[in-house]
């Protein structure tokens, strides 16, 4: 089995640990620096807005917004390598094969380089046709285009960093994993006030403060996979494409790949349904779903951070066919997920002015959102139980069923109730269609872990038993 047992600055456990250490100290031990992380990141992401919200002014908000759709596309042809990739390789070590875990950081580092290089080009290339249909208007393309081109240039740099962050936590580095996003965020939030507020550089400075940041986290990630004193690092093998490795790494992969394409298209028919609704005031009334929108994923960043904390021990400990330590893991991430959002919920449903004020003084665009808040966000403490239950299936490799309950809140329920209620509720009937497919999903994933749990236990236990025997 891979041993890497550490001092400073790695895990303080070996990987064979992951079967063998308590379920409460391996999730401490895990997804405390992945929550950290995602936590860093999505203040990132907060006061970033903020920063063009005050240094630029309202309809910049809006331009920022008109790009979280781009921005969700182009990060999920990344998360479709690097998911897929830090889930094959717990799963590797999990049946203690570390030479093919090793293969896996080579093949994920070329995949995540042929994918960025195909998203600039068509990003780039076809960059206002693709604003303007994700909702952008005479007053908002500027700003949008202005970001994207910077973000979209930094690509190569941001899925190399993603794919072998992931890597690195999936296989024993939990907290290497965490300095680097928090180096990234660091960088960030130091360089964009200073790119914003002394350079004046306006929209295109938080962009480039965005991909300086995370050069930084490039650089960091890269040395450790480089470096012979890492367990799993790169090696000439690793640099062979191997097909099964591919094969599996999109099988796994496709999941995450498609709720941020999903996540994409929902936020051009949201943006849409909000324009068409709000009449003169549609500009205003996006701009008040982004910030609704940044305040609801500081609350899901953290929800990730606890699934991706989750997710090599849940490899692990599949591959190793021990039901009882998965049923465990799965249970104590949904009590620590389930808290969360319904923090986020009584955030919301308390303080929507606060929270608006932050990012605007724009008077119609606060009360826009105080009532989006508390209408958005009414069944949000269901939210996190949903979400640890779809990253349940993907860590153990059941994409397909993680595609399904991914779909069905991004997708399947939300799109028919974007069509039927804002006719009749005006910008109300968004915030409702919101709210109505997030308690529908919540419904769909328990129902579903409930039944599938009882088939995976009875097959695990069979191996269990079987092995034994042999």
């Amino acid at each position: 089995m891979v041993s890497d047992k550490i001092s400073k600055g790695r895990s303080t456990v070996s990987t064979d640990d992951l079967g063998k250490r308590t379920i409460g100290q391996l999730l401490l031990q895990y997804s405390l620096p992945a929550i950290i992380a995602s936590l860093a990141t999505s203040l990132y992401n907060i006061v970033d807005s903020i920063f063009i919200g005050r240094g630029v002014g309202a309809m910049a908000i809006t331009g920022l917004a008109i790009t979280f759709p781009l921005m969700n596309l182009v990060v999920a042809f990344c998360v479709l390598v690097a998911v897929g990739g830090a889930t094959i390789s717990s799963i590797f070590l999990g049946q203690g094969n570390a030479e093919k875990a090793s293969k896996v950081v080579g093949n994920v580092t070329i995949l995540c380089l042929i994918h960025a290089l195909v998203i600039t080009a068509v990003g780039i290339i076809w960059l206002d046709p693709i604003l303007y249909f994700f909702g952008a208007t005479a007053e908002t393309i500027g700003y949008a285009r202005e970001f994207m081109y910077i973000i979209l240039a930094g690509t190569p740099i941001t899925y190399v960093f993603l794919g072998l962050n992931n890597l690195m936590r999936a296989t024993g580095y939990p907290r290497k994993a965490m300095i680097s996003a928090l180096l990234s965020v660091a960088v960030n939030i130091v360089a964009a006030p200073v790119f914003i507020f002394v350079f004046h550089w306006g929209i295109a400075g938080a962009a480039l403060a965005t991909v300086l940041g995370q050069l930084s986290a490039f650089i960091w990630v890269l040395a450790h996979f480089i470096s012979r004193k890492s367990e799993i690092h790169f090696s000439r093998r690793s640099w062979k494409i191997d097909r099964a490795i591919v094969r599996k790494v999109y099988a796994i992969g496709l999941s995450p790949f498609l709720m941020n394409c999903c996540a994409c298209l929902v936020v051009v028919f949201i943006n849409k349904a909000l324009l068409d609704s709000a009449g003169p005031l549609g500009n205003i009334a996006v701009g008040a779903y982004g910030i609704i929108n940044r305040s609801s994923m500081f609350f899901v960043m953290i929800i990730f951070g606890i699934t991706q904390g989750m997710q090599p021990i849940l490899g692990y400990n599949y591959g190793a066919a021990s039901w009882q330590r998965i049923k465990e893991t799965l249970s104590k991430g949904i009590w620590l997920a389930s808290g969360v959002s319904l923090f986020g919920w009584l955030a919301s449903e308390l303080f929507p002015d606060a929270i608006s004020a932050m990012f605007t003084t724009e008077s119609s665009m606060i009360e826009i959102a105080r009532n989006g808040f508390r209408i958005f966000f009414l069944f949000y403490p269901l939210v996190g139980a949903q979400i640890v239950i779809q990253n349940y299936f993907q860590s153990i490799g059941l994409p397909k069923l993680s595609i399904f309950l991914s779909l069905t809140r991004q997708l399947i329920f939300l799109l028919p109730l974007l069509w039927l209620l804002p006719p009749h509720y005006g910008v109300d009937g968004v915030w409702i269609a919101m709210c109505s497919s997030d308690f529908i999903a919540f419904v769909i994933a328990a129902v579903t872990a409930i039944v599938m749990n009882r088939r995976i236990a009875r097959k695990l236990n069979l191996m269990k038993a079987n092995d034994r025997k042999s």
